[in-house]
């Protein structure tokens, strides 16, 4: 059995997800990594079942003799952060990111503050279902001790990615913290920076996170922009990793064109390492093609954006991302961060001298139509009778095509890109109807 997906271990909370697993999970996490300080940090968003997960996890790491520093509600990034600067050997933040309330998830960071790689999983699974953990007794035992003031040390941290010769006084922002991990930390950094800031949806309740709200329902944010005649609005998701951005008419900018138009204010201000960013197989081919014609060279990773991170390392980037929301400036930050994004985007904003709607939106992306199919049984596509057949005459027509099965759900994920949308919805439900004969 797999327990880890493409961003660590997440389902449903009290049935996947119980606190005998949490427990397992942590002590096989703790027995994997280097102990140095003998110290790991646990954070989490605002789901109702953080309080079982963490207090299982803080069961676990002191059973084998580990001290716990609980920070309770933080961003995924401020985690991350955290783990490095308070010198951790490890950190934990619970959450399902975008995922519903009842839903819940585990995610690792080593003593840097990077996610797991793939090898370091794989040993973690294996500790888990050996299940002969190293019990301490007496004075070995482990404490835990909760840290509620951390969050300005993070604060300061994400206030220091911003140009100090830029403020935001003047711009009116619209916030939306999805209920989640980011309702306090969020608007007190754009606040602190100058900007006039409304902030929606910032009353969590433990049921709230991501309901009609935050990055997976921007459409609340753009109506917010335009009732408030805002100049731009940022859209969160619940553990703050993510980011949608809204223009001044309540347009929602697509995440591809929002990483072309960072990766050129980087490029222009000579800050674009190697003067290439890493995307995924996901993002628009327009959008590197766009890039190509300003001398940036695009790298493309799978899907998740531990992998984009593995691509930025092997080429020694310092920009990339998703076209889902997650963004990676690893000169700030060890992984996507929301808030470090909105900043970015603010300050190219500021610096371009135009509105939003301007600003990012530098090409024009072509056509691209998706779908989802819901499967049984996650069949290794090259192992499907006819399937290189049927994606060969996709690309005999010129379209490109991206077929996978999602990390965390069971869907095979389809994707088709080219000149005419109306050839490639044509082309999409063909394989479509394929796929579901062979695997519904």
């Amino acid at each position: 059995m797999k327990l880890f997906g493409t961003d660590g271990v997440r389902g449903k909370a009290g049935e996947f997800l119980t606190p005998f697993l949490a427990m397992k999970l942590a002590m096989a996490f703790g027995e994997v990594i280097p102990k140095k300080t003998g110290k790991i940090l646990v954070g989490k968003d605002t789901r109702r079942s953080g309080y079982m997960i963490e207090n299982a996890l803080v069961s676990g790491l002191t059973a084998i003799g580990y001290d716990v520093i609980q920070i309770g509600p933080m961003p995924t990034p401020a985690v991350a952060f955290l783990t490095e600067d308070m010198r951790c050997d490890g950190g934990i933040m619970i959450s399902a990111s975008h995922n519903p309330y009842y839903d819940n998830g585990i995610k690792f960071f080593n003593s840097h503050g990077n996610k797991l790689g793939e090898k370091i999983e794989k040993e973690v699974e294996k500790r888990y279902f050996e299940n002969n953990f190293k019990l301490k007794t007496g004075k070995e035992i482990g404490k835990s001790k909760r840290i509620d003031d951390v969050i300005g040390r993070y604060i300061v941290h994400i206030k220091s990615s911003f140009p100090k010769e830029l403020n935001l006084s003047g711009l009116r922002i619209v916030l939306d913290t999805a209920n989640g991990a980011a309702y306090k930390v969020g608007p007190t950094i754009f606040t602190e920076l100058g900007a006039d800031v409304i902030t929606i949806n910032k009353e969590p309740n433990g049921y709230n996170i991501n309901q009609n709200a935050g990055a997976m329902h921007p459409e609340i944010l753009a109506s917010k922009v335009k009732e408030y005649r805002a100049d731009i609005g940022f859209a969160l998701d619940g553990d703050a990793d993510r980011l949608v951005v809204v223009d001044e008419n309540g347009d929602i900018i697509d995440g591809d064109l929002l990483l072309g138009a960072l990766a050129y204010y980087l490029h222009t201000q000579n800050k674009l390492k190697n003067d290439a960013i890493a995307v995924t197989v996901m993002s628009n081919g327009a959008l590197e093609d766009f890039l190509k014609k300003h001398g940036i060279k695009v790298y493309r990773s799978a899907v998740g954006d531990k992998y984009v991170l593995e691509v930025m390392k092997q080429y020694d980037l310092n920009f990339g991302g998703e076209q889902s929301g997650h963004i990676i400036f690893s000169d700030y930050a060890k992984t996507g961060d929301g808030l470090v994004s909105a900043l970015q985007a603010v300050a190219y904003l500021i610096q371009s001298g135009k509105k939003a709607s301007e600003a990012f939106r530098l090409f024009d992306l072509y056509p691209q139509v998706q779908t989802n199919i819901i499967v049984s049984e996650k069949i290794p596509l090259d192992k499907i009778d006819g399937a290189k057949e049927a994606l060969d005459e996709v690309e005999r027509a010129g379209y490109r095509h991206l077929v996978r099965y999602s990390g965390t759900e069971n869907k095979l994920r389809l994707l088709i890109e080219g000149e005419d949308s109306k050839k490639a919805k044509e082309l999409l439900e063909k394989i479509t109807k394929f796929f579901k004969s062979k695997l519904s």
